[in-house]
């Protein structure tokens, strides 16, 4: 058994405000295996809303939380967002929270388990195994997923069934020695070709649930930035970049 005593849980920030105090509600509830404590980071990426305001408030009325509010001073995009703050972090593990509520935080005990196990180093949350609830949305859209996934594994040689999960849970000392570049959505498809590069690295994939969302209600990613994850997926996996 592997014990470790921080998880680090970044949280990138944009135009959040109508709903980000309900997933701080679920961090604020959330209780992890052999008692993990948790480091909150929230990066606001230059939101035109309240966002800001909300999480100061929020964090005002739970100070024993230790919420850290990190500011970017202009729009960059998630993907900066999620460099500024697992720069930051300083816990064993460090795994990515959207803001939104298209993911359950109690989920983060099963991605956990391999790393107590002391098999994994990396775990994938895949929306696309295991038996956990899935809302039906866009059918186009998983097929989209799907074939960047299968692109993806294409070049790096990983199996993985959801590369474009939000759910990804580093050991600490492994993602902050990749040397990020992607600002946006391009995210996904670079750190999974990188990680996947990591000397004797172990990666593996548990099944979480996934209540998504539209984009009346807030859903932010195109088709645009699927041409993007094409091309990132070139950049950083067939190219090794």
């Amino acid at each position: 058994m592997v014990k470790f005593d921080t998880l680090s849980i970044v949280v990138p920030v944009y135009n959040e405000a109508r709903t980000i105090h309900q997933i701080l509600d679920l961090l604020r509830e959330l209780r992890l295996t052999n008692d993990i404590a948790k480091e909150i980071i929230l990066v606001n990426d230059c939101s035109t809303d309240d966002s800001a305001a909300t999480i100061r408030a929020y964090a005002a009325r739970y100070p024993d939380m230790g919420l850290r509010l990190l500011e970017h001073t202009v729009n960059q995009g998630k993907g900066a967002a999620l460099h500024t703050g697992i720069r930051e972090a300083t816990g064993d593990y460090v795994i990515i929270q959207d803001a939104d509520l298209e993911y359950d935080p109690e989920e983060y005990n099963f991605l956990i388990k391999p790393i107590l196990k002391g098999a994994a180093d990396v775990v994938f949350g895949s929306r696309f195994m295991g038996g956990q609830p899935h809302r039906i949305l866009f059918f186009w859209h998983s097929i989209g997923n799907g074939i960047l996934t299968f692109l993806s594994n294409m070049a790096t040689d990983l199996n993985l069934t959801d590369m474009e999960t939000c759910y990804k849970l580093f050991r600490r000392d492994i993602v902050q020695g990749l040397k990020l570049e992607e600002k946006r959505f391009g995210f996904e498809p670079e750190v999974t070709a990188k990680v996947s590069r990591v000397p004797n690295v172990r990666i593996y994939e548990v099944g979480i649930s996934y209540y998504g969302r539209t984009y009346a209600e807030g859903k932010k990613i195109g088709w645009r930035d699927g041409f993007r994850a094409i091309y990132c997926i070139i950049k950083y996996g067939l190219l090794g970049r």
